[in-house]
């Protein structure tokens, strides 16, 4: 079965150099009791070693079965010692945290044998040596002869080809060594037993043969075998730990130090709970910000005028040959790839496209015209003409002209009546009723430092349409200038003042829509309709220069035909609107609209597309900005103390290594890869990491509430700090992680621990 064939060991001290096995030869029998006896540095124990695959020879041979051992890598030796060896030793070598069946079943796991399977056999092997009634005690539990009976126990169980027995019964007294030499003898009957022993008397009651060793060379053997009998075949079954495994290992163990576990764990998870705050406090403030922003924002309204800002497009060209900070004194051009503005061609087709938005996604649309307004009025009892677009804003509408919810949300009349009519007009004042000081200078008031609603109220104005109010010279147009007379003219449209309105209190959209006189889309329509068949449009269409100031176009630019465009548009021959403000009723609202918006420019050329400008989304994108800056720095701040508990989580597993040095050496006597050492160690720092985030979460948690109170008494706001669940869960993961990546040198330091040299650390 066994074969040593001129076996060859020896050890480099510095320069010396001391041969510790000199050409062994010897084989064994299926079955029978070896004694090797020999002075201490004779090489017993290192034979022992050879034998049981826990030391390397240096030359020669040890066959298994028919297999040479000579080319075995550390994995198959790992998997001889588990298959073929049972090692039972002279200080037992019991994992000190785990009971006594876990410690017997532990090669067993190894090996991949089920947990049913396991559990029988092992308490089978626990009755056969007399300890069924003790399976769920821990090794300190136990007498000496009890814990060597669990060695042996845990040797046999997993049906070794050898049984390797180092000084059995060195640390027992008379009465107990016998029982445990009696134990052993039964066991070869079956087994080959090969027991290193100082007791030649001992080796003479039970052993079958004895091998005598002195400076390393073979001087005796009883009962040699003359007639190799060498099986061919040999197969190993790979040996592997599951995670599982490894962290029922290390579970246990932490078990044993729960005090140094916890503050461990504690002091890592400070870092976790600082960001977790964070994050708490920034979440709570964006669904703050959020909340406010909508109560604020809700109604602001989507933009789309003549000319937009394209964000998508980048307007610098990067140059890469050119260096910062040059100390060259030369100036070099900065290359623009393209203009970030993008003119948009708001047709009579999307305008019809506009106008079948869902009316229940909007509160009210405002179109702003170019075309001029020819408006009169009286400014102490003398008529003036004025500026219809210095004074006059549109009214938000409902798609079929009517007043908007907009109007009605946040507005009240404070004087008047608020009709539908469109000769009517409302002067819009601030929360103090007050009114920009230009109007007040157009309309004659500038020297005022009040005015009664009085005279406001019903105050006229008159709009002269376009025949009434351009005079045809025969070379051009010029506007009358005899204003009386148009002002009492039976052509002209009269307007009023029909009511004062001002923003309800708490609208925070009414606080953002300034003061002015403001009037319906239905007036403006009905201006343009008329205007649109004046003469002086109908010329102006016709002629490739200003029909007014006799200026020609350059119709073959796009200057030139804007420029037509725009003397079109004032004189009413244009009806399409410049600037549209589309008002959402809320913000979910909005995405449904922004959606529909979108859906217009879809298989559209750039050229054709109609780009429109969020105002709600820019103000809701820097605010969120701003916060995730703060956020950022402040949890770069916090990270800096998880760089310090992950070298602090490496510096306790390093420990926790040395403590352990012995148990290492266990798991691979009993055929634990290196890997599987790692993975011992890698599932320590699991546990304290997912234990660390935790507690770092579940601090966190009970923290918010005093900083909930402190943030309400200080600001008002309630329940500001809230931690999100999916933040939560990757911080514990986050936590983990480092904790894993801590441990990693001293686990790696573990797997490289020599097996024999751990078996000695006590």
């Amino acid at each position: 079965m066994l074969i040593l064939k001129n076996l060859k060991k020896s050890y480099n001290t510095n320069s010396f150099n001391q041969t510790v096995l000199n050409n062994i030869n010897l084989s064994f029998r299926d079955n029978e009791f070896v004694s090797i006896l020999g002075p201490s540095g004779s090489g017993k124990t290192t034979l022992l070693n050879i034998i049981g695959g826990l030391d390397k020879y240096d030359s020669g041979d040890l066959i298994i079965n028919g297999k040479s051992t000579k080319n075995f890598k550390n994995r198959d030796l790992d998997s001889y010692r588990n298959n073929s060896i049972g090692f039972i030793f002279q200080n037992y070598n019991l994992i000190s945290h785990m009971s006594i069946l876990s410690n017997v079943e532990l090669c067993m796991t190894l090996s991949g044998v089920s947990k049913k399977k396991r559990r029988k056999r092992a308490i089978d092997a626990l009755n056969k040596v007399g300890l069924k009634d003790h399976i769920h005690k821990k090794p300190n539990q136990l007498s000496g002869g009890q814990m060597q009976r669990v060695a042996i126990a845990r040797a046999l169980v997993n049906n070794p080809d050898i049984i390797l027995a180092d000084e059995p019964t060195g640390a027992l007294d008379s009465k107990t060594s016998k029982q445990i030499m009696d134990l052993i003898k039964e066991i070869s009957k079956n087994k080959l037993v090969i027991m290193v022993t100082h007791n030649p008397e001992i080796a003479k009651e039970y052993s079958s043969r004895i091998i005598n060793l002195k400076d390393g060379e073979i001087i005796g053997d009883t009962n040699p075998i003359h007639d190799e009998d060498e099986k061919k075949e040999y197969k190993l079954n790979k040996t592997s730990m599951n995670f599982l495994t490894a962290l029922n290992l290390s579970f246990n163990n932490i078990l044993t130090k729960k005090g140094r576990t916890l503050i461990t764990a504690f002091a890592s998870s400070i870092g976790i709970m600082g960001i977790a705050l964070i994050l708490s406090l920034s979440n709570g403030f964006k669904i703050q910000i959020d909340k406010f922003e909508k109560d604020t924002l809700s109604q602001a309204p989507i933009i789309i005028s003549e000319e937009t800002m394209d964000t998508s497009v980048q307007t610098i060209k990067e140059d890469n040959n050119l260096k910062e900070y040059t100390k060259k004194k030369e100036i070099y051009p900065l290359k623009s790839v393209s203009s970030s503005i993008h003119e948009n061609k708001i047709t009579e087709d999307y305008i019809n496209y506009l106008n079948k938005i869902d009316k229940d996604l909007i509160g009210g649309i405002s179109y702003q015209n170019i075309s001029n307004l020819n408006l009169l009025t009286k400014i102490n009892n003398e008529v003036k003409y004025i500026d219809s677009n210095k004074i006059l804003f549109q009214l938000p509408t409902n798609l079929d002209g009517s007043i908007s919810n907009v109007v009605n949300d946040n507005f009240e009349v404070i004087e008047g009546n608020l009709d539908d009519k469109k000769e009517d007009l409302f002067l819009l004042v601030d929360t103090k009723n007050r009114v920009n000081e230009s109007l007040l200078q157009v309309l004659g008031y500038d020297k005022r430092k009040k005015i009664d609603f009085n005279e406001l109220i019903n105050k006229e104005f008159k709009i002269v349409l376009n025949d009434e109010f351009y005079k045809n010279t025969g070379l051009n147009y010029i506007p009358r200038d005899d204003y009386e007379t148009l002002y009492q003219s039976k052509n002209t449209l009269t307007l009023r003042i029909s009511a004062i309105i001002r923003g309800k209190k708490g609208s925070d959209f009414a606080k953002l829509s300034g003061s002015g006189l403001v009037y319906k889309k239905s007036l403006m329509d009905y201006v343009i309709k008329e205007n649109s068949n004046s003469n002086i449009a109908k010329d102006q269409l016709n002629k490739n220069y200003n029909v007014i100031t006799m200026e020609k176009f350059d119709l073959n630019t796009k200057d030139g035909i804007k420029q037509k465009e725009q003397i079109l548009s004032y004189l009413g021959a244009n009806n399409i609107p410049s600037y549209i403000q589309i008002y959402p009723k809320n913000f979910s609202c909005k995405d449904k609209l922004i959606s529909y918006l979108d859906k217009y420019n879809k298989g559209k050329s750039k050229e054709d597309k109609i780009l429109y400008l969020d105002q709600a989304e820019l103000i809701t994108k820097m605010s969120g900005n701003i916060m995730d800056a703060i956020t950022i720095v402040l949890i770069a701040f916090s990270c800096i103390s998880l760089i310090v508990s992950t070298i602090m989580i490496s510096i306790i597993i390093y420990i926790s290594v040395l403590e352990r040095t012995k148990e290492i050496g266990i798991l691979r006597a009993i055929g634990a890869r290196k890997k599987d050492i790692s993975r011992v160690f890698n599932a320590e720092t699991f546990i304290i990491g997912l234990t660390s985030g935790l507690i770092g979460i579940v601090c966190a948690i009970f923290l918010t509430i005093p900083i909930n109170n402190v943030i309400e008494e200080l600001s008002g706001l309630s329940s500001v700090a809230k931690l999100n669940i999916i933040h939560a869960i990757l911080l514990i993961i986050i936590s983990v992680v480092l904790t894993t990546i801590g441990g990693l040198i001293p686990s790696k330091i573990a797997s490289k621990k020599n097996p024999v040299e751990a078996l000695r650390v006590e």
